[in-house]
């Protein structure tokens, strides 16, 4: 995977993809339950789960990224960042020049 990738994933793909799987199974107990453990390997309820278990698993993650995506832009919103980083070099500076006018720990 290059660097440049996008991580990004989306569901609905994946879920149209699922789907046809799924349909085929029939009812099938969710992943990971004692129901799920007893099937046999090769049993296609079995794997039904996973795929159905893996949709939800990209599900979330795409939530996820919309929110994560959300507080971004919330976060770039919440000041005027240049002015921010004019204030915090103004006193570095200052206290560059005036060494004596930091404060000390005692």
């Amino acid at each position: 995977m290059s660097a440049i990738e996008s991580q990004q994933v989306s569901f609905f793909p994946v879920h149209e993809f699922v789907q046809r799987y799924l349909d085929t199974a029939g009812h099938y107990p969710p992943a990971g339950t004692p129901a799920w453990c007893e099937l046999a390997d090769g049993d296609r309820r079995k794997w039904a789960a996973l795929l159905d278990a893996a949709q939800h698993h990209v599900l979330r993650v795409e939530i996820g990224q919309e929110a994560l995506a959300e507080a971004s832009k919330a976060v770039t919103g919440a000041a005027d960042w240049s002015k921010v980083a004019q204030e915090i070099r103004g006193r570095s500076d200052f206290y560059a020049r005036n060494p004596w006018a930091k404060r000390r720990v005692a």
